[in-house]
């Protein structure tokens, strides 16, 4: 693999073609002319306007682009231009940018525009994309059932992502890629308008928030590369990136209302605007439903709200606070027969899930000059997590006694209180010809977790924390300390190549303290260490590159490694795992035809932490090493492009498809019969394609999606037959349909509806050890729901 990126090098830099410069002038409704505004061309190309809003893009090679801005958080067309003759400028004149603009899911004219998944721009919010692997998924052109956050049909167009389907209610997302786990996005680096949401990024990374994607603009995918720019773990980044406007009016308003099967009911409701100097945003989701399963309902809150002001040309400063209140009756698990015969029942009505998340944040944009700009965060999370019920196997019946009383319930519950501030600093200059970019950041993070755990909970049957004796089994704090340095250098070469290398350095400091099992628990663990990578990017076309990639990335040692039962025993020199992320791709569009990417990738994944027996005692250490080397494709084609007198509508195929092979290369413990080398890695499907038909005529259209994913094993030793309690076995492979579609009335309504499932297909894609089971956890059935909104 390095020889041949070697030689792929070797072949860009000899290649050089002419290009032309484009120049223009930004300038407002009034002719004003607006200065320090970035601009980017559909390329992945960008630039600042100086303080004249004179702006140019160099070396560009011939091919139709498109100029775009952002505004109020979102990425506005401002203009569509061709280059011709690279041996000649392109003069664009005055690009005039409204202060009222239409965003683009009010009305899209050109409907063959509609076409894949985006990508991150060269570089953005101060932080460098080129050569890595990114997409970016647009809510207000997605297909797909956004009322109750179906990440099966919302990540479709992104390759390889593998989905849990045992939340129906859709707030804990569960997703992952390259053989890792989805267990609540653990394995990503998970954000909202770029900080930090999770419990704890290091210590416990699980997402146990997510926005309403309702209330969203898009969502970013960076891969494994992100570790540099972003930090922990293998997977990359998931950023939701929430909306800051409805219309892009004074005032706006957005409503919609949807119903569904099994009582389900969605309202969402936003008002947003600008005036003048100050902009707002604020919108607010209910949520609830019965459940497909028995003993599965729901309710949830999510509110969130955003002020913006304008404090100079060069100064931005917005505030935002993001609530959610979430209750949840969990059916707990069943058995593999139990399955078979009736998917939808449950053996569990005590069990209850709840949490509360308050996140607060500030960001500060400041545009020095034409040539450097600074963004800070800092951010807030105030959050609880509590449970209660009856975790016996699903083999033992929750039942009550003689007296008609039901037995004790158990209840665990975590308080989290973590605050963060990340600084950016962007520097662009010229070498020769080329611009060049200089990306560098700090960032500063303290994570403070309380976690019980009380036995002797209460013997009611609705949510209560309520406990019988106030006998803890578990009372423990757990601390982190996280400061980090980073650096990326974006080289331009000439005006196809460019070559990022970076670097980041990690000081983090974990405590764990208090009681386990009536046993004193006082740990430490602090270290430093630095990640390396390097990517590089070269355009063969103007909308067409090859892209590669080699990034270090790491995974913290976690709250559960350093606080295992005390009739274990932990090893002091315990480390985190390291490994890295090696991608190479190529990607783009030939015009309005064809959208795609293909890609290969390898996914290392060192020094795992695991527990094998010593003398009949569990010794928890880095027990081993996994690799996933895999192909993730993306291709949509749209056919009627083809025929440019053509009136009958616009149709778009596209079809994502992911191979993977996860397996164990090294594993430590002596005994062969738990020996994993060789073996494949546990919730890791060989394959996971997903194919989409969309047909669409003037404001009508319709979709059709179609997933196939492969079987998995539950545990690493790749168990075949399920256990009398079905927490290990095989998880066999599925297929399953959706259909959806939408129509808009006079601009400003819209009707959509669905069916998720159409065919009713019984599958899982889920074995849980502990919550939300223990057992086998199925997937929803067939689903329809219908929905009316409106936007002014």
């Amino acid at each position: 693999m390095k020889k041949a990126l070697y030689i792929l090098m070797l072949m860009m830099v000899a290649i050089s073609l002419k290009a032309s410069n484009v120049k223009g002038v930004l300038v407002s409704e009034t002719g004003e002319t607006i200065a320090n505004q970035m601009l980017y061309l559909t390329n992945g190309a960008q630039t600042t306007t100086n303080n004249e809003g004179a702006f140019v893009f160099l070396e560009v090679l011939k091919g139709n682009y498109e100029l775009k801005t952002e505004k109020v958080g979102q990425l506005i067309s401002l203009h569509f231009f061709k280059v011709e003759n690279e041996n000649k400028d392109v003069e664009l004149g005055n690009i005039f940018l409204r202060n009222n603009f239409q965003l683009p899911e009010i009305e899209i004219k050109d409907q063959s525009l509609i076409i894949g998944i985006e990508r991150m721009p060269d570089v953005k919010d101060n932080v460098i994309y080129s050569g890595k692997k990114t997409e970016v998924i647009r809510l207000s052109t997605a297909s797909a059932n956004l009322a109750q956050n179906n990440s099966r049909q919302i990540f479709a167009k992104v390759p390889g992502i593998q989905v849990w389907e045992s939340d129906g209610s859709g707030v804990q997302m569960g997703v992952a890629t390259r053989g890792l786990s989805p267990n609540r996005m653990w394995e990503f680096n998970t954000r909202q308008n770029g900080y930090d949401i999770s419990a704890d990024p290091f210590g416990y990374p699980e997402a146990y928030y997510t926005p309403s994607v309702e209330s969203l603009d898009r969502i970013e995918v960076i891969r494994g590369a992100a570790s540099l720019q972003y930090g922990a773990q293998f997977g990359g980044v998931i950023n939701y990136v929430k909306k800051r406007s409805v219309s892009g009016k004074k005032i706006g308003i957005e409503s919609a209302q949807t119903i569904g099967s099994y009582g389900m009911f969605s309202t969402f409701n936003a008002i947003g605007g600008s005036y003048k100097k100050f902009s707002y945003y604020a919108n607010i989701n209910y949520r609830k439903s019965d459940g497909w399963r028995h003993n599965n309902g729901y309710n949830t809150w999510n509110g969130y709200v955003n002020l913006g002001y304008q404090l100079s040309k060069k100064t931005i400063i917005n505030a935002e606070f993001t609530r959610m209140d979430q209750l949840v009756q969990q059916p707990g698990g069943l058995t593999d027969s139990m399955f078979n015969t009736n998917a939808k029942q449950s053996v569990r009505s005590r069990n209850w899930f709840k949490v509360v998340w308050n996140i607060a944040a500030l960001n500060f944009d400041y545009q020095i000059n034409s040539n450097n700009k600074l963004n800070i965060k800092a951010f807030g999370l105030m959050g609880e997590r509590s449970s209660i019920g009856f975790m016996n196997t699903v083999s033992i019946a929750d039942t009550k006694d003689a007296n008609g009383v039901y037995g004790l319930r158990l209840v665990d519950q975590d308080l989290y209180n973590n605050y963060g501030l990340e600084a950016r600093h962007l520097y662009t200059y010229r070498l020769g010809k080329q611009k060049q970019t200089l990306a560098v950041g700090a960032r500063y993070y303290v994570g403070n977790t309380d976690r019980i755990q009380n036995e002797f909970g209460n013997r009611g049957i609705d949510y209560s924390l309520s406990t019988e004796h106030n006998v803890l089994k578990r009372d423990l704090n757990f601390k982190t300390h996280n400061v980090a340095l980073f650096a990326e250098h974006l080289f331009n070469l000439n005006k196809r190549l460019s070559i990022t290398p970076g670097v980041r350095y990690e000081y983090l400091k974990n405590t764990a303290n208090g009681i386990l099992d009536t046993k004193n628990v006082d740990r430490e663990s602090s270290r430093g260490f630095a990640l390396l990578g390097v990517g590089a990017q070269y355009k063969v076309t103007s909308n067409t590159n090859i892209y590669a990639n080699y990034t270090q990335g790491y995974r913290p040692v976690l709250f559960s490694d350093i606080s295992v039962a005390t009739t274990d025993s932990i090893n002091p020199d315990l480390k985190d795992a390291s490994g890295y992320n090696l991608d190479l791709g190529y990607r783009g569009n030939f015009g309005r035809l064809v959208s795609f990417d293909v890609s290969a990738y390898i996914l290392y994944y060192g020094n795992r932490i695991g527990t094998y027996t010593v003398k009949g005692k569990n010794y928890r250490t880095n027990i081993g090493a996994s690799e996933s080397r895999g192909v993730e494709s993306y291709i949509e084609i749209s056919p009627t492009n083809l025929f440019k007198t053509f009136k009958g509508g616009h149709i778009s195929l596209f079809a994502t498809m992911a191979f993977t092979q996860a397996e164990y290369v090294s594993w430590n413990d002596s005994d062969i019969n738990k020996n994993q080398k060789g073996k494949r890695v546990e919730n890791a499907p060989k394959y996971i394609h997903r194919f989409g038909l969309t047909y669409r005529y003037k404001t009508f259209s319709t979709s059709l999606q179609y997933s196939m994913v492969g079987d998995a094993f539950a545990d690493a030793l790749n168990t075949t037959k399920p256990n009398a309690t079905a927490t290990t076995g095989l998880i066999p492979s599925y297929e399953v349909a959706d259909w959806s579609f939408q129509l808009t009335v006079k601009k400003l309504y819209n009707i959509n509806g669905g069916i998720n499932n159409i065919f009713d297909t019984k599958y899982f894609t889920r074995r849980a050890v502990g919550y939300p089971g223990p057992g086998l956890l199925p997937a929803e059935g067939r689903l329809w729901y219908i929905g009316v909104g409106v936007k002014i």
